[in-house]
């Protein structure tokens, strides 16, 4: 990474500056962190360990929880570090390295949600055929797409942001490094990396979110064309704990994106929304909505005892 700054660190200011409070933010956000890794963790076992879940639905959750696993340590453990710490310093290529794998992960999660939300179409629209239209080659495609899709977005970001040269402004009003923090502490032009942030903003996020949408409107209306109250209810919990999930990411992370860079409340509270409780829920939303994995769980149980 070339970096022309005179500043080599930045100090991350954080939620508070109150010792007994972030004594307390750091219990509450270890305990979220453990329950994001174990819960995780151990949908990724039952995943594995079922053979009934063995299906495309469940290869796909299997990889949510594991890019929540990884969007989740990107930020986390330094947040927790800088609870405990005097010194809450982090390096200018700590910092864009951090940046670029917050990118990563939670553009592959958008492109993911948006594979998801295809699979429950075909699943609703096409239950004969889906079988053979979601194949494994075709899984494998879909997953290796989104990580490489969202991967070349975060390079092109984070190449562009090198360029910035950071003089004198050292403080970040915010837990972590996101690149529209870094504007503000530039001497230098950022209109580069703001136009390359926000076409890979409407074309990245806002796209994988149209795609849903329109998902979404095909899913609703097959799902008003089946005659039976038990098949349209059926049809729609099918589809119930994907949605939950693309609200909670897409509700505080398109939020967080376009808002101003201020640090306010409400920019820190949308920011750990979707980068510290979300990884922590999703988990919860598919195993406490979903009957499968409930057996599954029940299945593993019984033969551990």
């Amino acid at each position: 990474m070339r970096n022309h700054s005179v500043v080599s660190e930045f100090i991350l200011l954080g939620l508070s500056a109150d010792p007994q409070i972030q004594a307390l933010l750091f219990v509450l956000f270890l305990v979220i962190y453990l329950l994001t890794l174990m819960g995780n963790l151990m949908l990724l076992l039952v995943i594995r360990a079922d053979s009934h879940l063995h299906t495309p639905m469940y290869f796909f959750l299997g990889q949510l929880s594991f890019l929540d696993l990884c969007h989740s340590s990107v930020t986390v453990p330094k947040l927790l570090e800088n609870l405990l710490s005097e010194k809450k310093t982090i390096s200018v290529k700590g910092c864009l390295a951090q940046v670029f794998f917050v990118f990563a992960t939670g553009g592959t999660e958008s492109c993911l949600l948006t594979v998801m939300a295809y699979d429950r179409y075909v699943a609703i629209s096409s239950p004969l055929l889906y079988g053979q239209m979601i194949n494994r080659q075709l899984c494998m495609g879909l997953v290796w797409g989104s990580w490489s899709l969202a991967f070349l977005d975060a390079l092109i970001n984070i190449l562009v942001a090198l360029n910035l040269d950071f003089c004198e402004a050292q403080n970040i009003h915010h837990f972590s490094c996101e690149l529209p923090s870094l504007y503000p502490l530039s001497c230098s032009d950022v209109s580069a990396s703001f136009t390359a942030l926000l076409c890979s903003s409407l074309l990245h996020f806002f796209g994988n979110f149209l795609l849903i949408f329109f998902s979404y409107v095909r899913i609703l209306s097959t799902i008003l064309s089946i005659s039976s109250t038990t098949g349209r209810s059926k049809a729609f919990s099918t589809c119930s704990s994907h949605l939950t999930a693309v609200i909670f990411f897409y509700g505080s992370g398109l939020l967080r994106y376009l808002m101003p860079t201020s640090g306010s409340t409400q920019e820190l509270i949308f920011s750990l929304q979707y980068s510290v409780v979300t990884p922590m829920l999703n988990p919860l939303i598919y195993s406490l909505k979903n009957k499968e994995v409930k057996a599954a769980v029940r299945r593993i149980l019984r033969k551990c005892v």
